[in-house]
């Protein structure tokens, strides 16, 4: 019986007690009642605010360079490399690699071959047309060929045999005339077997001319180590004058080479006596020679040329225009002697410039791919894939990787048709990547589209960005833009949620000192996501209204929150980041 009661009294004890709570939380206190509404409000305070729009994209290099095997540009020529070898390949995909830095080594078997064929040819046609024209190989890209062929003076000396007239026609390889040095001249002696074993290179000699009686000192300048049979109708003794010889015997001899400076008398044809004289026993070859000292040989000998002649020949079958110079006239080398002329003169000298000139150009090429048997980075970056392998025969100009650098980054967005109107090109961006928490990089707007593209109902506007990367960066990394879209210092700010709008005009109110409220307008500048800028309307100091207890259900109450707004660093909040807290009313 004694527990019933105790329960019923327990049950009764609730009942009352949640009613009353009840009660108290549906009935506004006395107090508040008599006194009226209860307003949460917020300090109109100076601040800084940042305004920014947000937009997500994926990150490119903005620098990329092909991995190429060098030629394949223009048309082949039949001395281009058609195949190269790779012989080495430095790198893996993903290694980081510098500008210059060799990635793959190369070989090309037949281009060492080529380049020395074509520049033996190329020498040989500059010569040969060097020689046609009369002027040095240097001159060769000087010369007109309008202007015909003019043969010039191959050596100093005189003029002799010239026998062609103005006017004249000449064919090809027609002799012109001869150039002769006649200071020195040459001539063969011939030796007995055993005058020949006291004969060496460089022996002095003296010669005896029949014209004059001096003496002229001679050098042995060769010496040939073959006897040659030598019918003895063909020899003239010195020494034994008259000497009878059967017409078909034949005499042993050995030839040598004399060279000496001439008097100014001596002329081809003429006969000498040649004496040898060792140096021991001439002495000072400058002195007179004592003849008792000289080896008189057995057989005459004649002078055969001077040291110093050249032939003149026409180079084309052309028409002589000019003649420069007489018969026994003194010349330098390089004189002109006989200009031609004529249609075949001037078609031969372009046809052969033509080639000597598409000749260096095929050389320059080949030399150029010689050069480049080493492939190298275009820039720092890292490789981002390698299509090589040692041994692999590959053609020129392929393709076979890429290097891209992480430094310079792009950044492709889309903004909506508000949000577009805050974006400008040059702002500055603040970019951060998911896959690197607490990492931001720098960035610069560098386009903004003119134009939107429908995306379900909502006009889209591309917006790129350059962004200042680092090697941590990778292609394709997901990341997020904040573009500046203004920016104001030491303004007055008031939280968003004391904003409301009246016949178009942006309103707030104000709690007065006596504590009636008041509607003011204002004029607003930058507005971000918690705080909006005041330009007019409002002072430093004054109460905006974030909400009262009108405003709330009966079982509400007005709960007292510090602010955060920038400048009440004593109110508990965090100052100056432009993002206030808002009075909240508990139950929400």
């Amino acid at each position: 019986m004694m527990q019933r009661i105790i329960m019923i009294i327990v049950i009764v004890a609730v009942v009352l007690g949640g009613g009353y709570y009840s009660y108290r939380q549906l009935a506004p206190p006395p107090e508040e009642e008599a006194q009226g509404p209860v307003y949460a409000t917020q300090e109109v305070v100076r601040g800084d605010i940042e305004v920014s729009v947000e937009a997500t994209g994926s990150l490119n290099p903005a620098d990329h360079g092909a991995i190429r095997i060098p030629g394949g540009r223009g048309p082949m020529t039949a001395n281009a490399v058609s195949n190269y070898i790779i012989d080495e390949v430095l790198v893996e995909e993903g290694d980081e690699v510098k500008k210059g830095q060799v990635l793959l080594r190369l070989s090309a078997p037949d281009l060492v071959t080529n380049i020395e064929t074509l520049q033996e040819q190329l020498e040989a046609d500059k010569e040969y047309l060097a020689d046609m024209m009369g002027v040095p190989v240097s001159e060769l890209h000087n010369i007109n060929p309008a202007q015909g062929i003019t043969l010039r003076a191959p050596i100093s000396g005189r003029v002799q045999g010239l026998s062609v007239k103005e006017g004249e026609e000449l064919i090809q390889g027609e002799i012109v005339a001869r150039v002769v040095d006649d200071s020195r001249f040459r001539m063969t002696a011939k030796l007995t077997p055993g005058e020949f074993q006291r004969v060496s290179e460089g022996d002095l000699a003296v010669l005896r001319f029949d014209e004059f009686g001096s003496l002229i000192k001679a050098r042995v300048t060769d010496v040939n180590p073959s006897p040659i049979p030598v019918p003895s109708s063909e020899l003239e003794d010195a020494l034994y004058a008259g000497g009878n010889y059967e017409e078909d015997q034949y005499q042993l001899t050995y030839w040598i080479t004399l060279e000496a400076e001439n008097p100014g008398l001596v002329r081809p044809g003429m006969r000498a006596q040649v004496g040898l004289v060792k140096q021991e026993d001439a002495g000072d070859a400058s002195e007179d020679i004592d003849v008792t000292w000289v080896n008189w040989l057995r057989y005459y000998s004649k002078v055969e040329r001077y040291v110093d002649e050249e032939t003149i020949l026409s180079r084309a079958d052309a028409i002589a225009t000019k003649v420069f110079v007489h018969e026994m006239e003194t010349v330098e080398k390089g004189d002109p002697i006989v200009s031609l002329a004529g249609e075949d003169a001037r078609e031969k000298i372009e046809t052969k410039l033509d080639e000597i000139r598409e000749q260096e150009m095929e050389l320059q090429k080949l030399r150029s791919q010689l050069e480049q048997l080493e492939v190298t980075a275009s820039m720092d970056g890292i490789v981002a894939y390698i299509d090589a392998e040692p041994g692999q025969s590959i053609e020129p100009g392929r393709y076979v990787g890429s290097v891209y650098t992480t430094s310079n980054m792009r950044m492709w967005v889309e903004v909506d048709d508000v949000d577009v109107l805050l974006v400008r090109q040059g702002a500055p961006v603040k970019v951060t990547v998911d896959a690197l928490p607490g990492k931001t990089f720098e960035g610069e707007v560098t386009h903004v589209s003119t134009m939107g593209r429908d995306q379900n109902g909502i006009a889209r506007f591309q917006v790129n960005i350059k962004v200042k990367g680092g090697p941590e960066l990778r292609p394709g990394m997901q990341a997020k833009a904040h573009i500046e879209a203004g920016s104001a210092e030491d303004v007055l700010l008031v939280p968003l949620e004391a904003i409301f709008e009246e016949d178009g005009q942006p309103k707030v109110e104000i709690l007065q000192p006596n504590g009636v409220p008041k509607v003011v307008s204002v004029e607003l500048g930058l507005m971000n996501d918690r705080v909006a800028e005041v330009k007019s309307g409002l002072k430093e100091g004054q109460l905006v209204i974030t909400g009262s207890t009108e405003d709330l259900l009966p079982s509400q109450h007005i709960q007292s929150q510090d602010t955060i707004l920038p400048g009440n660093e004593n109110k508990g909040g965090e100052a100056g980041n432009g993002k206030p807290n808002a009075g909240k009313a508990e139950g929400e």
